[in-house]
């Protein structure tokens, strides 16, 4: 491990924490690898929460005369942050340094040190006990982080199956901190109701934080609701040779090109049920506006971004000012006014606003389910396609269509339904409640929308149904309209579209950013009151 040119130099990149410990954890552990790493230079950096930046460690590295600076994820699973943010800087750090051989080692994985250090806390936990269990009469509940990458989650699993099996437990039970289920209370609950007689609760987390207090406070809740358990809490893997020796292979491997991804069931790189549309999803930072948060925090406070109003195309901007002249529109609620005149701009015909329905606060509940929930479902390519990027990007609202699921067309197949109807079915399964719908083509999507929410109890935020067409189209929309138990925007008719849908989203986009901005203009005049005061005053 010790060997290395003077220009060679290593990158620890960590996650980053508000809770010193996990902090101070980190840069022991850095401290270690520094040892171990010869004369290679060792730097470490944050992605997010902590500084230094991971930009700013490379670019030390850089300056200390690196010409080939390896980046190692301190994180144990390859998930979200190994897959796209840390390449991401990686990427942009390639392109500010050209000079410089930049290479991403592989996150930490099932390495068989880890698998040993695993056995270590397990055994110092049982250590600790006055009582002697037969391992066959004991569960090994195992926490893991929890991801939206199924990949990162069943590595978890994998690894409980190892650790039973290695180590002789009678059962395995895993848990997540958060994301992913079960959560670590209902996996407690779970595994002591079975009946064994010791609960060993191991954290697969690199360092002490927020997560892993929790998971040993909830330890304790279960140990003292459930008495004739006896339940041990493991310590996490820390600082430790293996896991710094485990990080210097890493980067040996990414300086001779052996970086091995777990590629095969990556959702982004092959289809994976359930994930198949984020297949070669663009490597997006998600963690720009924490960066460096605990640095910043400490500085004066800095003015808060204002959101940018929406600016149209002047042909747009001159469409509307027509429209907006071509008839007495104060017979409508101005909350419903820029989704009424879009619409009229969309189909060319100022009657369309005559036939729009809305129930009781539909247009005010959706425009801020937009800015809550940040996610719309549609029945169909079209409407999904039909919404304004500037305004999703904006608003930071993802969109997701569940007609060319592949799981919409078995489900499609085998129960005798409508690829539309079954894409509403995989939405409410996915999703739950925390969604804006949008319905434009198909009217089997209202009625299986309307099923669910009167048979099972869905609740979608709002309900946009606005399909065209002549079979079963009156009829969906005056179901819908009947349907009592979410706010809802239709049409009586046979008139619609995917235009349609998509301009109402487009509409309470444009609105939820005009209330945005019409929030922080009441905030910044209440400080600026504030500072008006006489100090005696404030007192």
């Amino acid at each position: 491990m010790s060997g290395g040119s003077p220009q060679s130099a290593v990158v620890i990149a960590g996650h980053g924490s508000r809770d010193p410990d996990s902090l101070r954890e980190f840069e022991a552990l850095v401290e270690l690898v520094r040892e171990r790493a010869g004369a290679r230079m060792v730097r470490h950096g944050y992605l997010e929460f902590a500084a230094p930046t991971i930009a700013e460690a490379a670019a030390a590295c850089v300056a200390g005369g690196a010409t080939e600076v390896s980046v190692v994820p301190g994180v144990l699973l390859g998930a979200r942050h190994a897959k796209n943010d840390m390449p991401a800087e990686l990427l942009a750090l390639a392109q500010q340094y050209p000079q410089v051989d930049f290479h991403f080692g592989a996150p930490m994985d099932l390495h068989p040190l880890l698998l040993q250090l695993a056995q270590q806390r397990v055994v110092e936990a049982e250590a600790a006990s006055a009582e002697i269990v037969n391992r066959q009469d004991s569960c090994l509940v195992l926490v893991g982080r929890g991801t939206t990458d199924p990949d990162a989650n069943g590595e978890v699993a994998k690894l409980g199956r190892m650790l039973q099996e290695g180590m002789g437990f009678g059962g395995v039970q895993l848990c997540f901190s958060g994301t992913a289920a079960p959560l670590v209370r209902d996996g407690l609950a779970q595994a002591a109701a079975q009946g064994w007689q010791r609960l060993v609760v191991l954290p697969f987390f690199l360092f002490d934080g927020v997560l892993v207090k929790r998971i040993y406070a909830a330890a304790d809740e279960v140990a003292q609701r459930e008495p004739q358990v006896e339940v041990l809490k493991a310590g996490y893997l820390g600082v430790h040779a293996h896991v710094a020796d485990v990080m210097l292979e890493r980067a040996a491997e990414a300086v001779e090109g052996r970086a091995a991804m777990n590629c095969t069931l990556c959702k982004y790189r092959v289809q994976i049920v359930g994930f198949e549309q984020q297949v070669g999803e663009p490597q997006r930072a998600h963690h720009l506006q924490v960066r460096d948060l605990s640095a910043r925090e400490k500085q004066a406070p800095a003015a808060a971004p204002r959101t940018a109003p929406y600016v149209p195309h002047p042909i747009e901007a001159e469409s509307m000012r027509i429209i907006g002249e071509g008839r007495d529109w104060s017979v409508f609620p101005p909350e419903h006014l820029t989704v009424l005149q879009r619409l009229v701009h969309t189909s060319g015909d100022f009657a369309a606003a005559d036939e729009l329905y809305f129930s009781a606060g539909a247009a005010q509940a959706g425009m801020l389910a937009l800015l809550r929930c940040k996610r719309v479902v549609t029945d169909v390519t079209m409407v999904q396609t039909g919404l304004k990027r500037q305004l999703l990007e904006q608003l930071g609202i993802e969109t997701w269509c569940g007609v060319h699921d592949p799981e919409s067309h078995l489900m499609a197949q085998t129960q005798g339904m409508t690829r539309s109807a079954a894409g509403i079915r995989r939405a409410w399964q996915k999703f739950g409640n925390d969604m804006v719908l949008a319905i434009g083509d198909a009217p089997t999507a209202i009625t299986e929308a309307t099923r669910l929410i009167r048979e099972h109890g869905w609740r979608p935020q709002l309900v946009v149904g606005l399909p065209v067409g002549f079979v079963g189209t009156r009829e969906s929309k005056d179901e819908l309209r009947r349907c009592l138990q979410v706010p809802r925007i239709t049409n009586a008719g046979t008139r619609g579209g995917s235009p349609w849908a998509a301009t109402v989203v487009n509409a309470l986009m444009i609105d939820a950013v005009a209330w945005l901005i019409a929030q922080e203009d009441i905030q910044q005049d209440a400080q600026q009151e504030a500072r008006a005061l006489p100090q005696k005053d404030r007192a």
